[in-house]
């Protein structure tokens, strides 16, 4: 995956902002970088851009939903939070996050419309498309066992387990270590730990303030952040669900013109698809008329071989199984009478076939046997089998005696 930019956008007009390249793991791939937008836009080239804007600026909450809303849960939403909410619900918007697992609640992130207008005119005018805007306290650690606080000079963010984060002023410490201590009470393991980051600077002003606080927790662990908090954030990314703002009309365009795209190449790989099975169809339709064509003529040439009397082929296959069965039906055709003269050589020992000719249902045979009388005992035996035999003629040979006999359908 990409590398990402991750954007920390300045809580007060006027003051520069901050960034950070990471690998897709989330490790620093150098130290944070501050100054005008335009020099982060030198980075963004090949990376995920990601922007983080103050948390003290979203409304993060999990209203009661019905599980079952589906579709209908965008508009319910705004309802559900309506009475937390000071502003128009036409002037906000929500942007959702995913449940866990059966919950009835949903995760919410509200914040002004005019205030993401501005955030994302800031980033493009400098040449920014982000893919993501998240507020920054959705990127503070979670510990299920402990309350996590960053401190900055500014502004300070409280994540207790299980709880939404909240962001507070710098000088309402003494209320964050309260949101701190009482949801650590609340949390499943009733562990009271917190973990404190801060910068060198937040940490000498407020260390007097933080350790009279240390009774009221099980422990402070205090880790001090050398270069502000953009590397802790970026460690968050490959595990943390922060609710993306940019959603509804606010979703990146270049994400819904890759989309746009996917579903053009889909659309045009299925209709290259569909031509091709058309062609292929053709191809193959044009094919079979091929080897029909072929086959009418193979049918016409044997029919005219078989029935040279009979210029019409209508019907060929009918025609010829009408001729042959009727020969059949007449008791002669080639076939029989060749059965009758096996059987009658097989009782005359030395004779052999010398030609055959069929012509006008009868059979004229050259044969050859060892003397008249053979010849004399198959014309008998063919005659004995219903065939009438006449021997025509006869010499005398070199290896006996060869005469012709002549054989037809008893009775014709």
């Amino acid at each position: 995956m990409a590398d990402w930019l991750l954007l920390r956008l300045p809580r007060a007009a006027g003051e520069p902002a901050s960034w950070l390249i990471a690998d897709a793991g989330g490790a620093p791939a150098g130290p944070p970088q501050s100054g005008p937008l335009t020099l982060a836009a030198a980075r963004a080239a090949g990376r995920r851009v990601c922007a983080l804007v103050p948390g003290a600026d979203v409304l993060l909450a999990e209203p009661e939903i019905p599980v079952k809303a589906g579709a209908k849960l965008q508009q319910l939403v705004p309802y559900a939070l309506e009475e937390q909410l000071a502003d128009d619900i036409d002037d906000l918007h929500f942007a959702i996050g995913k449940r866990a697992g059966d919950s009835s609640h949903a995760p919410v992130a509200v914040v002004a419309r005019a205030l993401l207008d501005e955030w994302l005119t800031t980033l493009r005018t400098s040449g920014l498309e982000p893919e993501a805007i998240y507020a920054d306290s959705e990127l503070l650690p979670q510990n299920p066992g402990q309350a996590v606080v960053l401190l900055e000079e500014d502004a300070v963010l409280v994540r207790s387990p299980g709880a939404c984060p909240v962001t507070l002023p710098a000088d309402a410490l003494a209320e964050a270590l309260d949101i701190a201590h009482s949801g650590a009470e609340r949390s499943a393991s009733g562990a009271r730990g917190l973990i404190l980051y801060a910068g060198a600077a937040e940490w000498q002003r407020h260390s007097a303030q933080i350790e009279a606080a240390r009774a009221r927790f099980d422990g402070i662990k205090v880790q001090l952040l050398t270069g502000g908090p953009l590397a802790l954030f970026a460690q968050q990314l490959p595990a943390a669900t922060p609710i993306n703002l940019l959603q509804g009309s606010y979703a990146p365009t270049a994400a819904r013109a890759v989309g746009l795209r996917a579903w053009r190449v889909a659309a045009i790989l299925l209709l290259s698809l569909i031509s091709l099975h058309l062609v292929g169809k053709i191809g193959e339709l044009q094919l079979l008329k091929n080897r029909e064509r072929q086959l009418d003529a193979s049918i016409r040439d044997t029919f005219h071989a078989a029935m040279p009397g009979d210029p019409n082929t209508l019907d060929a296959r009918r025609r010829m199984e009408q001729r042959l069965n009727a020969a059949r039906g007449a008791g002669g055709g080639l076939l029989p009478a060749l059965q009758a003269l096996a059987q009658a050589r097989d009782a005359v020992p030395g004779m052999s076939v010398q030609a055959l000719q069929f012509h006008g249902g009868a059979l004229d045979m050259k044969l050859s046997a060892p003397d008249a009388a053979s010849l004399d005992r198959v014309s008998q035996a063919l005659r004995n089998s219903g065939w009438q035999a006449d021997l025509t003629g006869g010499s005398n040979a070199p290896s006996g005696y060869e005469g012709h006999i002549q054989v037809r359908a008893g009775g014709t």
